[in-house]
């Protein structure tokens, strides 16, 4: 069996508060309208491609947009350090955007195989050649799909909340409540936040269901959520060596999955990790992390995407802001446990020697265990 790798970061970092609820703002964006085979998608660009180096593009959840969705993330100190390497291209799904229009009696809103196949549009009008995509919920599954289409033209993927399956929380909630659209609100509520994060983070629920209520157009958002639950299958399976690797529908880049550890989306994102190829697939799981990491804990998850990146091999060494000048390993906010075990359920390293070979010089002399080549679980901590 494969041997694979555990992630934990255990760094709590709150960011919502009093003074920065609802704090959505764009910095230094140019705002797209872009013509597609399916209709117009409205896009914003935050700096220019740099060289040959892809541009991460992003993709929200249903409930959301891009500010919402990922704005927190990206205006956060240490992701911004690591922008400077990188431009940002921002999708809203058709009609999510902030202001958006009400869509004409009788739109038929486009499946989710039609919004991944509007995504070469953009790239071509925006003159990008390939991407590291970023995606929340139904945000992962369109860039799941868009990676299984066209894979030359995705080099990562950031997968958080996905959810690999044709039925889900959706289809169960539309069946036990009567009244689509006036129940929506609380159907999104729940597919973002767990129980407690509901009954216990009351800043952070009352903030993200006035945006949902008042900031989204709920006619667009129902066409959209109504998309996301009609669905089919990814249809990926785990290749096996040696067997059908050639032939395996799956993801072929690097792909890093992500789930806070109370969301309501971990057994859909383990279900995803068992799917996909372990050589290639990391699957971080972040402890005292609900249903929206990228608004809760962007300090983990910029710290996360800086390693995925580096593995890549795009960028050097990034001193984020709460580090030392002196070294990765003079800090110790932040944990990163890492085993290998072998379940299929847990976290695999990145692909290719290049990437394993930068990430142990990144970790080196940081590290107070090694690994080894034994069955059992063998785990080092690394302090970043």
């Amino acid at each position: 069996m494969d041997e694979l790798q555990d992630v934990q970061l255990t760094e709590i970092k709150p960011l919502l508060t009093n003074k920065n609820a609802r704090n959505f703002q764009d910095f230094d964006c140019q705002e797209h309208d872009i013509e597609t085979p399916h209709g117009v998608l409205h896009v914003t660009m935050r700096g220019v491609p740099k060289g040959n180096k892809p541009v991460i593009l992003t993709y929200h959840d249903i409930g959301l947009n891009h500010k919402s969705c990922f704005n927190t993330l990206f205006n956060y100190e240490d992701m911004q350090e690591i922008m400077q390497h990188f431009a940002v291209v921002h999708v809203d799904a058709p009609g999510q955007q902030e202001g958006a229009p009400p869509f004409p009696s009788g739109y038929r809103y486009p499946t989710m195989d039609e919004l991944a196949e509007m995504l070469p549009s953009v790239m071509t009008q925006l003159k990008v050649n390939s991407v590291i995509a970023i995606g929340v919920g139904a945000g992962a599954y369109i860039l799941s799909r868009f990676a299984l289409n066209n894979p030359t033209l995705v080099e990562g993927l950031v997968l958080i909340n996905v959810d690999p399956c044709a039925e889900g929380w959706i289809d169960w909630a539309a069946s036990k409540l009567s009244g689509w659209t006036s129940d929506l609100v609380d159907i999104i509520m729940s597919h973002h936040f767990s129980t407690d994060e509901l009954t216990d983070n009351t800043e952070l629920i009352q903030s993200y269901r006035l945006h949902i209520t008042q900031d989204i157009n709920q006619d667009n958002l129902a066409l959209f959520c109504g998309s996301y639950q009609y669905r089919r299958d990814l249809e990926i399976e785990r290749p096996i060596v040696g067997l059908n690797e050639a032939t395996v529908n799956t993801l072929t880049c690097p792909a890093l999955l992500v789930v806070g550890d109370t969301s309501p989306a971990v057994e859909a994102v383990v279900e995803c990790n068992s799917r996909l190829n372990p050589v290639k697939t990391t699957l971080l799981k972040m402890a005292d992390c609900g249903g929206l990491p990228q608004i809760v804990q962007p300090g983990k998850l910029a710290e996360a995407f800086k390693y995925f990146v580096q593995g890549m091999g795009y960028i050097p060494y990034v001193l984020l802001s709460h580090l030392s000048n002196d070294s990765v390993a003079s800090v110790g906010m932040t944990r990163l446990a890492r085993s290998r075990t072998a379940s299929s359920s847990s976290i695999t390293s990145m692909d290719s020697s290049r990437s394993r070979n930068n990430l142990n010089s990144l970790l080196e002399g940081s590290v107070t265990g090694a690994l080894d080549n034994q069955a059992g679980p063998q785990t080092m901590e690394v302090s970043c």
